[in-house]
């Protein structure tokens, strides 16, 4: 355990040290930190580690996420976002539902063995996007500015909205299952109300309490950076202590705490940001690793596995995404480019390890839902994070050559939700200077 860990963190080290290298070549973290899991199981080493420590690692996989979430959720200006939040709105609000009613559909065309909750869970956990599979796309100057912006809102917010109803829809499984008894919703409901209620009361008090003492000079920037990091994990294991969902709990924290200190302390949550950054990494890292545990390789060989990962990808999210966007005025192929640019990452794997843990509480049959994420996850970190340099500069060319006006290219202010790794990339020389004329 010790030499494994040691190893990650001096694979971490020369990882990150190298990041613009990589970043130039095409190569994300995401992408090293799954090959070198696979690099690992490949070479016969413990691959059913993974498996063995099921709920170590769903802990870990459950931190990263709350972490992500947290500061995410706190780093939104909504004042800024509210002067162009129709695509973002658009995106999340009719995009997101759409993309779980097309996935649970084609999943229950697929597999039409599956009771509807299970369908419909599935495409939950496949709903929300990761910025971090797609950084050249997200933060490209190449790319205007409006399409940039909804986008990292989309993926920064969606993964928080689409917790509840991962809950839901496992709540409804186990139900059909006949392994939740009395009201499924109800329960469900409560769950989130507990979350919320958490959520509320350790954003804003939190929130109020930092921006006080930073104010009247009763910390320091060290202090407070770890006072935002114990907000954020505090949110999340207050809420599962008392029985509330802890994700929803870290991502209404978030909000409200950001809201609370008015954004001041913006530059002091990098710690809570790079600390779930590196998490992510190790988490990404057991990802590649427990594609060789015994008996899950062998499902990734199911033609409808393979086929429903291929939709989730495409079809089902870019027809979602069309859908939202018409009547937008925007270009066809600025809505082929923000339907493809629906990365799976590292939400979809958390909510997958806790769809896992509770079949296996249950004694449920997994049936395909383990092959099926890890499967669409793996094509996604790869498919995406090879594509998006390449069709960033195929996009921007596009739009050179086009007559104004254009919808895309009204002018907005720019901000990422992710500010870390965008610079690393940015410092690197790996995107043009030259952005396309407003």
């Amino acid at each position: 355990m010790e030499l494994g860990i040691a190893i990650f963190l001096l694979l971490a080290a020369l990882a990150t040290g190298l990041a613009a290298w990589f970043g130039r070549r095409y190569l994300s973290m995401p992408m090293l930190f799954v090959g070198a899991g696979i690099l690992v199981g490949a070479l016969g080493m413990d691959a059913s580690a993974p498996g063995r420590n099921l709920h170590a690692v769903q802990l870990l996989a459950e931190i990263t996420l709350a972490l992500t979430l947290f500061s995410d959720a706190s780093s939104l200006p909504f004042r800024r976002t509210s002067s162009d939040a129709s695509l973002p709105g658009r995106l999340l609000l009719i995009g997101l539902p759409l993309v779980i009613v097309f996935g649970g559909l084609a999943a229950w065309l697929i597999f039409p063995e599956l009771p509807l909750g299970y369908a419909l869970l599935i495409a939950a956990i496949l709903a929300p996007t990761d910025a971090s599979l797609g950084l050249p796309i997200y933060n490209n100057p190449l790319v205007p500015v409006r399409i940039r912006r909804a986008l990292n809102i989309e993926s920064g917010l969606n993964d928080g909205l689409a917790s509840p109803i991962v809950i839901l829809f496992l709540s409804l499984t186990l139900s059909e299952e006949g392994v939740l008894l009395g009201s499924w919703l109800r329960l469900a409901i409560w769950e989130l109300a507990l979350a919320i209620l958490v959520g509320v009361a350790v954003g804003v008090l939190g929130g109020r309490f930092l921006r006080t003492t930073v104010k009247r000079g009763l910390t320091s920037d060290m202090w407070t950076r770890l006072s935002i990091f114990s907000l954020a994990l505090a949110s999340y294991f207050l809420s599962v202590g008392i029985g509330g969902n802890g994700f929803v709990a870290a991502f209404v924290g978030g909000i409200l705490f950001g809201n609370a200190t008015k954004h001041d302390l913006a530059e002091e949550t990098d710690f809570t940001e790079a600390s779930g950054a590196l998490l992510a990494l190790l988490v990404w890292a057991v990802f590649g690793l427990t594609l060789f545990t015994p008996g899950l390789a062998a499902q990734f060989l199911d033609w409808r596995v393979f086929l429903y990962a291929v939709l989730s990808l495409t079809l089902v999210r870019m027809l979602a995404v069309a859908i939202s966007l018409w009547g937008s005025g925007l270009r066809s192929d600025t809505m082929a480019i923000m339907g493809w640019f629906g990365p799976r990452g590292l939400a979809s794997a958390v909510f997958g390890l806790i769809a896992l843990s509770e079949f296996e509480q249950a004694g449920v049959g997994l049936h395909p839902l383990t092959a099926v994420v890890m499967l669409t996850i793996l094509f996604s970190v790869f498919a995406h994070g090879l594509s998006a340099e390449p069709l960033a500069r195929w996009y921007a060319a596009r739009l050179e050559k086009a007559q104004p006006p254009l919808e895309e290219l009204l002018e907005t202010p720019e901000f990422s939700l992710r500010t870390q790794m965008p610079q690393i990339q940015r410092m690197g020389g790996q995107y043009p200077s030259r952005p396309p004329d407003a």
